[in-house]
């Protein structure tokens, strides 16, 4: 019976090689070497631009379903800020008809009336145009600066207007530009007029909400959510008739016997760019006599 073949190699215990740390230098001095052939000879360019290329339909595939979420999602938003801007742009076109239907009945009624109590027309307002360059820096208040000044014939408590109705007040005149302080403002306060019961009070205001309240209004007066307001004239500052605000809210107290009456300015500060200073019919801006004491 033959022998079995001898094992001639050293037990495990006295096996001699590369330790891992011989290891770790010789692949990182590989590395290093390989890194300088490729950035000296370019030659792991071809290689790069062959996976690249081979990689490139995959990376299509995995993209596909996110760039057709992207798609669909962005189709939806677009369409339905279309129909938004087409309701609202509805509405604003039906506003406008009323509005314009009921500001010539009443012109013409107006017309009519003074024709019979021989009273003389109104005298026509001068007016300046004037853009809105920024709004004031203090938080506490609400201003804007418009870009017409002393130079430009503009006076202390002149009404300031927008295309949709009274916006504020000219408080401060410089020589080149002027600080218009908003309704909104604690400060200011201006008399107005229910056109539907022609009821006279003060609106006040609400920077918080940039709102109107009209105050010491008893719970039984006669007001609707949506009436108009417009300016009074008998604070000889503002000429009658300009819109000002519509009621936006109507909240009876229960222990005063008031109600708290919230009213929506029709003037957009926001928005609006260009702007129209009107002359005052005095000089003496009118301000919120409880404005000192807030």
């Amino acid at each position: 019976m033959p022998k079995a073949t001898v094992d001639r190699r050293p037990p495990p215990l006295f096996r001699q090689g590369l330790t891992p740390l011989s290891k770790l230098l010789l692949l990182s001095a590989l590395s290093v070497l390989l890194m300088v052939v490729d950035t000296r000879l370019q030659l792991g360019a071809p290689l790069r631009a062959a996976v690249a290329t081979a990689l490139t339909p995959l990376q299509w595939l995995a993209l596909a379903p996110i760039r057709a979420l992207q798609a669909g999602s962005g189709y939806l938003g677009s369409l339905q800020a279309a129909q938004q801007e087409a309701s609202a742009a509805r509405t604003e076109l039906t506003r406008q008809v009323q509005r314009a239907a009921q500001v010539e009945h009443l012109g013409q009624e107006n017309r009519e009336l003074r024709a019979l109590l021989g009273m003389r027309e109104r005298l026509t307002v001068k007016a300046h145009g004037a853009e809105a360059l920024y709004d004031s820096a203090d938080p506490y208040t609400r201003k804007l600066v418009i870009d017409r000044g002393e130079a430009q014939g503009i006076k202390p408590g002149s009404p300031v207007m927008d295309g949709y109705g009274v916006l504020g007040q000219v408080t401060r005149v410089y020589p080149l530009v002027s600080e218009v302080t908003l309704l909104t403002d604690r400060d200011q306060a201006i008399p107005v007029l229910n056109t539907r019961t022609g009821q006279r009070s003060v609106a006040y205001g609400q920077p918080r909400q940039g709102l109107l309240e009209l105050r010491f209004i008893a719970a039984s007066a006669d007001l609707e959510v949506g009436d108009l307001l417009t300016t009074s004239g008998v604070d000889g500052i503002y000429p009658p008739g300009l819109p000002v605000a519509h009621i936006h809210s109507i909240t009876h107290q229960g222990d005063g016997g008031f109600a708290r009456v919230l009213c929506q300015p029709m003037a957009r500060p926001e928005h609006s760019l260009q702007l129209l200073v009107l002359e005052p019919l005095n000089d003496k801006p009118l301000r919120n006599p409880e404005g000192s004491k807030r």
